[in-house]
C-alpha cells in the first residue's frame, strides 16, 4: 500500500483499514534501519503486528557481490521476496507499506514481480510526492494540452536537458547527488527560471524555494524539482489583461498576407507601439529563434525545436508551417503567405525589440532555402543589430526524402533550388552544368509550379548531357504528409507532369544504384567509395 508523501494524515482510509487487518507489515529501509513509511505508519502499528524490516544490502555504495550493485539488488529482492512468501503460504496477511505510490519508483514493486502472480493481492495507491509538491507549492501541474514529463534525475545530463526542452511540464525526482546534473540540465533548456524545488513536501523540515536559489550540498534525496503549468500563469479569462491579449491574438492570425504594415499595426494591438519600439514592459529580455518545423508534423521536430515553440510568446511565419504548430493559449500568431519572407522577418525583430520571445517558423531546416538567411539579413542592419537571434536546425526536404529511398546522399552531393524567383535561370544552369560535371549526386529543391512548368524539362536534357539515360531519378512528393509518395524513374523518363513544387527530385551520380529487393521495395543508394580514374 501507498501511504502518501510524509504527513500520515494523508493516508488514505483503505489503507489505515488494510493495516489494522494484517498479520504482518512489512517495510523497506537502507542499513541505518530508519523507514520513512513505517514513521508514516508507525501511529496504526499494535504490539501484536509482526514486523519484518527488508533492509537493503547496499544503496549508493560499492558493492563487492559477484553480480555487481544490480546482482546484489537482485539477490535481496529474491530473498526478501521469500522471507514474505513464508508468512503468505502459512495464511497470515502482509502488508507492505511504501511512502508515496506503491508502483511509481516504490520499493515494493520488485516483491509485486515475484509475488503477486502466486497470491491474491491488492494494490492500494498512495498520494504521490509530485502530487504533494504541487500542493505546497501551489502551482498547478498541468492545464489543458499541456504535457507532463515525470524524470529521473539519474539520467545523463545530455537526455536530461534534451527532455526538460520538449515538454510543457516536468517533475525531476530522486536529487540528492543528482542535483548539480539536473540544475545544468534546466539551465542547458531554458527552464531554470521557471523551475521549483520541494525538500520533504508535508514532513518535517519542508522546504520550497526557486531551484536557481538552492546550494547543492543541502539537498537530500527526498526532494523534487518541479517546473509547472506555464498556461496557469496567465492572466484568468475576464480581465482586462486578458481581454487585451485575446484581442492582439485574434487580430495578429487575421493578418493578411498583403503588407507588412497591416501585419505590424495588428500585432500592436495590445498597446504596444507601431513603430520603433523604445519601451520594454516584458519581465525577460526578447529574442528571435528560427526553427525548423522539418519536412511534415510534429513527428520530425528535434526536441530543442519544440521546447522553443513551446516557450515563444509570439510565432510569425507562412500560414502552412504554423498550422503545424498545437495553438497554445496566450501565443499569439502572425500568419501571412510565403512571399513576405523580410516582412515577417522585420515584424519578428520589432517583437523581439518590444521584450516578446519571437519563434520565426520554418518548414525544413530554417538554413536551406529558408527563413534563417531573411531573419539574419534583416538583423544585422540597424535598428536590430542588438536583438538576439538563434537558428535551430530541422530535417530538410532532402534528408526526408534520401531516408524514404534509401541512401541516395550517401556520397557527395549538390543541393541546388530550381526556382527562379531569385536568381536568373541563366545562373541555375551553369550550376547544374559545374555539378553534374563533378558527378555528383543532385537533390533539387522547387522544381516546379503552376507558374513554373518548363525548369524540369530543361535539367533533364541539361542533366543526360552528363549522365547515362538510366541514371536513377528520386521522386519525393509530400513527405511526411497524408499523400506521401515515392517513385523512381530513370533519368530518360523524368516526366515534367509529374512534378509539383510539393516534390523534390534527387538525381543520382554514375555510381548511385537502385536495387529491387527479395520484399518488393526498390532502394537506392550511392557507395561511399568511389572508384579511381
Amino acid at each position: 500500500m501507498g501511504l502518501g508523501p510524509g504527513d500520515p494524515s494523508l493516508m488514505t482510509v483503505r489503507a489505515v483499514e488494510v493495516i489494522a487487518e494484517a498479520d504482518v507489515i512489512a517495510y523497506h529501509s537502507a542499513r541505518h534501519g530508519r523507514s520513512i513509511a513505517r514513521s508514516i505508519a508507525a501511529e496504526h502499528l499494535r504490539a501484536d503486528h509482526i514486523e519484518e524490516a527488508l533492509i537493503y544490502p547496499v544503496t549508493t555504495e560499492s558493492t563487492d557481490h559477484p553480480g555487481g550493485y544490480r546482482g546484489a539488488l537482485d539477490e535481496f529482492y529474491e530473498t526478501a521476496a521469500a522471507r514474505l512468501a513464508v508468512h503468505l503460504d502459512a495464511g497470515r496477511t502482509v502488508a507492505v507499506i511504501s511512502e508515496g505510490d506503491p508502483l511509481f519508483y516504490g520499493s515494493y514493486q520488485h516483491m509485486h514481480k515475484r509475488l503477486a502472480h502466486r497470491y491474491p493481492t491488492e494494490v492500494i495507491p498512495g498520494v504521490t510526492s509530485i502530487s504533494a509538491a504541487a500542493a505546497r507549492l501551489g502551482k498547478p501541474l498541468a492545464e489543458a494540452d499541456e504535457v507532463l514529463t515525470i524524470l529521473p534525475g539519474t539520467l545523463p545530463e545530455e537526455e536530461l536537458t534534451a527532455r526538460l526542452t520538449s515538454t510543457d511540464t516536468a517533475v525531476v525526482m530522486k536529487l540528492g547527488r543528482t542535483f548539480p546534473t539536473v540544475r545544468r540540465a534546466m539551465e542547458r533548456a531554458g527552464r531554470l527560471p521557471e523551475a521549483h524545488y520541494v525538500e520533504r513536501a508535508t514532513m518535517s523540515g519542508e522546504r520550497t524555494e526557486r531551484l536557481a536559489d538552492i546550494d547543492a550540498e543541502t539537498v537530500p534525496y527526498f526532494s523534487v524539482s518541479v517546473v509547472p503549468s506555464r498556461i496557469a500563469d496567465l492572466p484568468p479569462a475576464g480581465t482586462a489583461t486578458a481581454e487585451a491579449e485575446a484581442t492582439a491574438e485574434a487580430e495578429t492570425t487575421a493578418t493578411t498576407p498583403a503588407t507588412a504594415t497591416a501585419t505590424a499595426t495588428a500585432s500592436a494591438t495590445a498597446g504596444e507601439p507601431s513603430g520603433p519600439a523604445e519601451v520594454d514592459s516584458s519581465p525577460h529580455p526578447g529574442e528571435v529563434v528560427v526553427v525548423g518545423t522539418g519536412p511534415a508534423g510534429p513527428l520530425w521536430l528535434t526536441p530543442e525545436s519544440r521546447g522553443a515553440l513551446a516557450a515563444a510568446e509570439d510565432l510569425v511565419g507562412y500560414t502552412t508551417y504554423l498550422d503545424r504548430v498545437p495553438l497554445r493559449p496566450g501565443q499569439r500568431r502572425h500568419a501571412s503567405d510565403n512571399k513576405v519572407e523580410s516582412e515577417r522577418a522585420e515584424l519578428a525583430l520589432d517583437l523581439a525589440r518590444r521584450g516578446r520571445r519571437v519563434a520565426v517558423v520554418s518548414g525544413g531546416d530554417p538554413g536551406i532555402f529558408a527563413m534563417a538567411t531573411a531573419v539574419l539579413e534583416v538583423a544585422s542592419q540597424d535598428p536590430y543589430r542588438a536583438i538576439p537571434v538563434r537558428v535551430l536546425p530541422g530535417v530538410t526536404a532532402a534528408n526526408a526524402a534520401a531516408a524514404r529511398a534509401g541512401a541516395p546522399l550517401g556520397h557527395d552531393y549538390a543541393v541546388i533550388s530550381l526556382s527562379d524567383r531569385l536568381k536568373p535561370w541563366e545562373v541555375i544552369a551553369e550550376r547544374l552544368h559545374a555539378a553534374a560535371g563533378a558527378d555528383l549526386v543532385l537533390a533539387l529543391y522547387n522544381p516546379g509550379s503552376r507558374s513554373r512548368t518548363w525548369q524540369v524539362g530543361k535539367t533533364r536534357e541539361l542533366l543526360l548531357e552528363h549522365r547515362a539515360p538510366d541514371t536513377p531519378v528520386i521522386l519525393a512528393r509530400d513527405i511526411g504528409g497524408p499523400e506521401e509518395s515515392v517513385r523512381t524513374v530513370r533519368l530518360a523518363d523524368l516526366d515534367p507532369t509529374q512534378v509539383d513544387m510539393r516534390t523534390l527530385l534527387i538525381i543520382g551520380s554514375s555510381q548511385t544504384q537502385a536495387v529491387r529487393r527479395d520484399n518488393g521495395t526498390e532502394v537506392v543508394w550511392t557507395p561511399r567509395r568511389y572508384p579511381e580514374g
